[in-house]
């Protein structure tokens, strides 16, 4: 709420004139400060993504309170579609089309396979000089300025209510970091105050100007020597129409539609129709037609702001048409109109574009497309949108010649005034022009492993989770009703803890998850400029691990060969012999199994160097076999994620075990206590509770993934501050049997620290009699006595022990064939525990 006499804002703060003109003098301190400060992608987008939601609900106090600043005669549903504009949906759009993006400032490798960093900086204070009586031009202007990451300035006329300066504090109050309000300042005074408007300029390094060539020459006298004009002026727009589209009483009616809608008001409103003629009869017939049905429409909204026409504007009209009909005396023109002068459709024989007066003013000329590029490329500095009529053929040909000719945009009769998100404005992207292309050249030795420098920098730091807690199903029911465009790739889940589940992405989505991933195996440690990657993870029925990892190094550019996991180990021996692989991508269980089925053969190759796993866990034990046995020199995760929310965290060289790194960028994490909704004590194994922040359509807040894991605290020896965890099962491992909690991965770590087994474990329950069973099954290959183990579990397990001697429970250890245990179809996963009590 403003104080009275308060009508700028600055930086969160509303002040008067006097403390305005204080802080305009040290406006350069302010612009630094605010630069010292990161500010990322996703604090913009969920700030107006809130915003959104209010201004797109009536009853919504935001839209309430806002409403109150509309100029006299808007229509407050201006802010619904501002709200429409504002939402991350669109935003996140308009990202990836201008700067190739979601996150366009952070300094990834442009070329996977070379230790050169690109991005897109802001260029620093943006100064924005808006236009009066456009509502939401303004509030537009500095959220495209947020988005490139500048501190913004913006200067309104002192005819303007404070509805813009209202807006931004709304939006920045929706930021609790305060990045946002200190990027922003919004100053109401009129241009007469000049020096007001050098000190705006002076330390600008773009300034945006919205208005004519007047405008535009007041602004650029205060503008300094290398800083960037951004002009978004007036422009004229036009319509042509082939033979056989103006004869088309459908091309007239969509022809008004443009013409009407907005009174001519919007740049790419029509101003003149020209027909693919040099008949002048046609030209004049055509004109008494159009005539015709602009007679139909019904007459414009009463009001200045609906268009109705001022007298500086009511004396251009009449002048015009009046200039018009002297003509038609000479041959040169012909004039129908509206007895109340409400709309004019003048023919002119002359092709040179001519400006309309608007207000439903029409000029129709001939201009054979021969001379289409001679006759408009003259004006090429106004001209912005063509909309054209007629066959495929034509328009395709038209929209050549068109652009050639000095047109930005091409659009079909009826369509002139729609956009879409991200499209460019007078040729240009704004986010562009805003921004600054840098790079950095490092030392290839030195940042092998680092795929993105910001990571090195500071964390990511993005909105706190808020709501409930989520669970499988509350996500799940959502994602079948996701709408068609957020709903572009299905996966299933592999089922190895229930029933396959269902997971819905955009293929934006799914390109941003990617690149993490990509991202993440840099880390590990995979060269994609030297390394020979065999695929051999599952495939088909809906799951996603091969079909994410070929589009992973797709990304990186890496040499891959394709496999998939399949029965005949034999082959696929043969396949890595033959193509040279030294790099295996895979299921734990699935490539134990081929190693040890074709250990003969591949021990003799002895060109595997590397392995990367997913979905299971390699014990200390097994890796150590893979480096004895195979010469492997590196094992590590390939990723952890899930099905639901893709690529969650990432190993670097300095990860073992179950320890990663978070894709902070992504997704935020908590670390809940087992039984109660409460973070746990730091170092305390708990539920892992994750937030993603990346999704279009979809809410994955607080999701609880059903793993169990603990922070790492410190920051990690190779320089990254994303957080760190440590895996430590999964809720379902943990089993009540015979009155205890037990965990499988207790069993995991007493087989293979006390017992020296390096092979898989799967344990069964069963029901027997008054007892309940408990069958460790091991794999026989690489198990040592079944005897042994059961004493080794008994020693170093007391709950175990207890139930044992209380006789509650029977405990088996039987050595079985790896092929015989218990995996989930789709995925190949090892199954940890099957639960058979019924």
């Amino acid at each position: 709420m403003t104080v009275s006499g308060h009508q700028h804002y600055w930086q969160g703060e509303f002040i008067g004139d006097e403390e305005a003109g204080r802080r305009l003098a040290g406006l350069p301190g302010a612009v630094e400060a605010a630069l010292a400060e990161g500010l990322e992608t996703e604090t913009v987008l969920a700030a107006c993504d809130a915003l959104a939601t209010a201004l797109r609900d009536p009853g919504h106090p935001v839209r309430a309170r806002l409403a109150t600043h509309l100029p006299e005669g808007e229509d407050p549903a201006v802010l619904a579609e501002l709200g429409g504009l504002l939402g991350r949906r669109e935003l996140t759009r308009k990202l990836r089309r201008e700067l190739g993006g979601a996150t366009p400032g952070r300094l990834n490798r442009a070329d996977p396979r070379e230790t050169v960093y690109e991005a897109w900086a802001p260029v620093g204070l943006v100064a924005h000089i808006a236009p009066g009586n456009a509502a939401t031009v303004a509030p537009l202007s500095i959220v495209e300025g947020l988005l490139a990451g500048n501190v913004n300035v913006l200067k309104t006329s002192s005819d303007d209510t404070l509805l813009t300066q209202q807006l931004m504090a709304e939006l920045a109050g929706l930021d609790p970091s305060g990045a946002l309000a200190a990027r922003i300042v919004v100053l109401r005074f009129p241009s007469s105050r000049q020096e007001w408007l050098r000190l705006m300029c002076a330390p600008a390094d773009a300034v945006a100007v919205w208005g004519g060539e007047a405008a535009v020459e007041g602004v650029a006298a205060h503008v300094p020597a290398g800083c960037r004009l951004v002009e978004w002026g007036h422009r004229i727009s036009f319509a042509y129409l082939t033979a056989d589209a103006w004869s088309d009483a459908r091309t007239l009616d969509a022809l008004a539609d443009d013409v009407c809608l907005h009174e001519q008001e919007a740049c790419s409103s029509p101003q003149v129709v020209y027909l693919d003629t040099e008949d002048e009869d046609e030209v004049f017939g055509f004109a008494e037609r159009f005539a015709a049905v602009l007679a139909t429409r019904p007459p414009a909204a009463a009001g200045a702001a609906a268009g109705e026409p001022d007298p500086a504007e009511a004396a251009e009209l009449t002048t015009t048409e009046l200039m018009a009909r002297l003509e038609e005396h000479l041959g040169l023109t012909r004039v129908f109109a509206a007895p109340d002068g409400s709309w004019r459709v003048m023919a002119d024989t002359r092709s040179p574009l001519t400006a309309s007066p608007l207000h439903r003013s029409v000029w129709v000329k001939p201009l054979p497309r021969k001379r289409l590029i001679a006759t408009l490329r003259p004006m090429r500095r106004y001209l912005q949108t063509a909309g054209l009529a007629g066959s495929p053929t034509d328009i395709a040909e038209l929209s050549r010649t068109a652009l050639a000719a000095g047109v930005t945009r091409v659009t079909p009769v009826g369509a002139m005034l729609e956009s879409y998100a991200g499209e460019p404005h007078d040729g240009v992207y704004a986010l562009q022009r805003y921004s600054r292309r840098v790079a950095v050249q490092a030392d290839p030795a030195a940042f092998a492993t680092t795929a993105c420098l910001d990571d090195l920098v500071r964390p990511v730091v993005l909105p706190l989770p808020e709501g409930p807690l989520l669970g499988k199903e509350d996500v799940q029911e959502p994602a079948r009703r996701l709408a068609r465009a957020d709903a572009e790739l299905y996966f299933r889940s592999g089922g190895s803890t229930g029933a396959p589940a269902l997971s819905v992405f955009s293929y934006d989505d799914y390109d941003t998850q990617m690149h993490a991933a990509a991202r993440g195996l840099l880390a590990a440690g995979y060269d994609p400029a030297s390394d020979r990657t065999a695929n051999l993870f599952y495939c088909g029925a809906m799951y996603g691990s091969f079909i994410s990892f070929f589009s992973v190094l797709e990304r990186l550019g890496g040499v891959q060969l394709p496999l998939s996991a399949g029965p005949d180990h034999r082959a696929t021996a043969q396949a890595l012999i033959d193509h040279g692989a030294d790099t295996l991508f895979g299921m734990p269980s699935y490539l134990w199994q081929l190693l040890h089925a074709e250990e003969e053969a591949l021990r003799a190759y002895g060109g595997l160097r590397k392995v990367f796993y997913g979905g299971e866990h390699f014990t200390e034990e097994q890796q150590r076999t893979l480096k004895d046995t195979f010469g492997i020199e590196a094992v590590r995760s390939i990723t952890y994620g899930s099905t639901d929310l893709g690529p969650l965290g990432y190993q670097c060289t300095e990860s073992s075990g179950g320890v990663h790194h978070l894709h902070a960028d992504l997704h935020t994490m908590e670390i809940l206590d087992l039984a109660e909704d409460r973070a746990v004590v730091p170092g305390e194994t708990g539920r892992l509770v994750f937030t993603t922040h990346a999704r279009r359509g979809q809410h994955l807040g607080r999701y609880v993934i059903g793993d169990l894991g603990r922070e790492v605290p410190g920051r990690c020896p190779c320089g990254r501050h994303a957080p760190r965890f440590e895996l430590r099962g999964r809720t379902g491992d943990v089993m009540r049997v015979a009155t205890y909690f037990l965990n499988h991965r207790r069993f995991l770590d007493l087989a293979e620290e006390q017992g020296g087994h390096r092979g898989e474990v799967q344990i069964r329950l069963d029901s027997a009699g008054a007892r309940e069973r408990l069958t460790v099954r091991v794999e026989r290959a690489a198990a040592t006595d079944p005897e042994r183990l059961r004493e080794v579990f008994l020693a170093g397990y007391p709950e175990l022990r207890s139930a044992v001697a209380e006789r509650l429970l029977e405990l088996v250890v039987e050595a079985v064939d790896g092929a015989s245990l218990d995996r989930s179809p789709t995925s190949g996963k090892l199954l940890a525990v099957v639960d058979a009590r019924g």
